[in-house]
């Protein structure tokens, strides 16, 4: 089969000593059996590169303050080992905001290009005073990557983070998961958001087609990108997720990789 042109958004990479422990760890977070048992970046490449995938944005996340300076110095330097890999670093809500300024100055310094924030794995409310403190430090000049939605928390609910992008409407926020992980039923809180973009991981696995296909009318095609969640999931997989949903090869081809370009910049 050949794919469109392919930009992931949403991909996790770990140091090869932790990296089977960081797989499990998420699988019995979330009752999920992981696709992958390895999570460094050559099974990602690998992954990706089954299906010709151009260029993916990668992360981790800091579950105490004190992972925050290695975990991003990590991802630096796996994007200047890899042409392919756009780097978003962590914060922890932990941290102060002049903590957090002076991380986000030296993230920037080192080439890192947005934030990828999990509150849930992270134990904090996305519109509590903590996170607003990261906010203000950001300050709109890089684009954030929010872990939305599960129903088993209320942290990342699609209201929480409809109420921090009106209290911030300088930051760019991109709500993983369709929106909100198993929390779909409450997408209407971003309505008239023009500052809360989505992306597809993690979603299409347990959505039905249909309601796939309504969210993404209602939302707007134009502000979904793909994303693999790697390595929850391979890349060959979600994407025939996703084309199975028949939108038509120009949705087809802005979601899966001109929308990207378009809202984050990145070049394939």
């Amino acid at each position: 089969m050949d794919y469109p042109q392919i930009i992931d958004v949403h991909s996790h990479i770990y140091p090869k000593k932790i990296a089977e422990r960081a797989i499990q760890n998420i699988s019995n977070f979330y009752n999920v059996p992981m696709q992958n048992t390895k999570g460094t970046s050559d099974d990602l490449l690998e992954s990706g590169g089954e299906i010709g995938v151009k260029k993916f944005v990668v992360h981790s996340t800091a579950t105490v303050v004190g992972q925050v300076k290695s975990i991003n110095d990590f991802i630096a330097a796996e994007i200047k080992s890899h042409k392919e890999f756009i780097g978003y670093a962590t914060l922890h809500p932990d941290m102060t905001e002049e903590e957090a300024f002076i991380e986000v100055e030296r993230i920037k310094k080192l080439g890192l290009k947005g934030i990828k924030l999990h509150a849930d794995f992270q134990r904090f409310d996305i519109d509590e005073p903590r996170a607003e403190n990261l906010y203000r430090a950001i300050n709109g000049t890089l684009p954030v990557l929010f872990h939305t939605g599960d129903d088993r928390f209320d942290y990342s609910s699609p209201e929480r983070l409809a109420r921090a992008a009106k209290k911030f409407p300088n930051m760019l926020c991109i709500a993983a998961h369709f929106g909100g992980y198993c929390r779909w039923s409450e997408i209407d809180a971003y309505d008239g958001l023009d500052n809360v973009y989505f992306d597809t991981c993690s979603s299409l696995f347990k959505l039905p087609d249909l309601m796939a296909k309504d969210i993404m009318n209602h939302l707007g095609h134009d502000r979904f990108m793909f994303g693999c969640d790697f390595p929850m999931w391979r890349h060959k997989e979600e994407v025939e997720r996703f084309l199975k949903l028949q939108l038509g090869d120009a949705i087809n081809e802005n979601v899966l990789a001109n929308n990207a370009v378009r809202i984050l910049g990145i070049q394939p």
